[in-house]
């Protein structure tokens, strides 16, 4: 028996859903891993359908492991939390819209190589990491007065330099940038760029920013005296001076704000976007020793008032 219909089964067995359940799935989400965070964002999603006028019971949640390829009958969209469950759905001849979230830019991208696909209204992406203009504009905010920026690429954020250089460029800002490969390349690269910056920015790169990295990469920024922006706020912890980044349970509510409208007919961003809605953190303590004044509060207020977002 396939595994989601096992679930809606036992789901009438044992009371939790409506008789019509087995005919009524309108939107599947598909999970990565049980965790918190994809908890969260199930949870977020499905609040914001129910919100929207759709049925708890026309949303059925599973995991990347119970996939098959013969969906629930009546399957109008699939949302994936996570770059392995939007793997499982990347096949082109899977005929449903699929809206990936819980990914950065650079896995939504690679999985469109492997798969040889374009992003469309058909499949497209949610992205967890945040665009380079808001974190640009989080230095200006923050940092009137720094001027230039180290930047450590991986192989898989390394395409995107050229964008970053442009949008640096537009704001004053300079890059002085390394390519990091093999673990033995990380430290000296890092340690060539930091020799002349104002600031380190995080783009995020498994090859780069991990947990055997980042602990000796906020260390060697700490002894250089300069101030890491971080996508994390694990990392302010950590000892990053700030980070601009987005909770599972906003992604999840965009999701379900993109998801719902397409079940009325709109078709899902042809081109994958970035979270509208986002959170600071700021190291208070680090940012008082370098004298500055630093609220998290009016610094979100302010990026979104450069976005012209509500």
């Amino acid at each position: 028996m396939k595994m989601w219909l096992r679930h809606l089964l036992l789901g009438l067995a044992l009371g939790w859903l409506p008789a019509s359940a087995v005919q009524a799935v309108s939107v599947l989400v598909l999970s990565s891993e049980s965790g918190a965070v994809y908890t969260q964002a199930a949870q977020a999603l499905i609040g914001e359908l129910e919100k929207r006028g759709l049925p708890r019971h026309e949303v059925l949640t599973i995991s990347a492991d119970e996939w098959t390829d013969a969906t629930p009958s009546g399957t109008r969209l699939i949302v994936s939390l996570g770059a392995r469950a939007c793997s499982v759905v990347a096949q082109p001849k899977l005929q449903i819209p699929v809206l990936c979230t819980l990914l950065p830019l650079s896995s939504f991208q690679r999985l469109l190589r492997e798969n040889g696909r374009r992003s469309s209204p058909r499949f497209t992406a949610l992205y967890l990491d945040q665009p380079f203009s808001r974190q640009l504009n989080l230095i200006r905010r923050a940092l009137p007065d720094a001027r230039q920026v180290g930047v450590l690429w991986g192989p898989e954020s390394g395409e995107y330099a050229p964008a970053l250089t442009a949008q640096a460029s537009n704001r004053g800002l300079s890059l002085v940038t390394a390519s990091v490969g093999p673990p033995a390349t990380l430290f000296p690269a890092l340690k060539e760029v930091l020799q002349d910056v104002d600031l380190l920015l995080a783009v995020p790169d498994p090859q780069v920013y991990n947990s055997s990295t980042v602990q000796n990469i906020l260390l060697a920024s700490f002894r250089a005296k300069t101030s890491v922006v971080a996508f994390s706020p694990a990392y302010v912890k950590a000892g990053a001076l700030l980070a601009v980044y987005v909770t599972p349970t906003q992604i999840g509510a965009q999701a379900g704000a993109l998801a719902s409208a397409a079940l009325l007919g709109k078709d899902l961003p042809a081109t994958p976007v970035h979270s509208l809605d986002f959170e600071l953190a700021v190291n208070e303590p680090l940012a008082h020793s370098l004298g500055l004044n630093l609220s998290a509060r009016e610094l979100r207020e302010k990026l979104r008032q450069d976005e012209g977002l509500p």
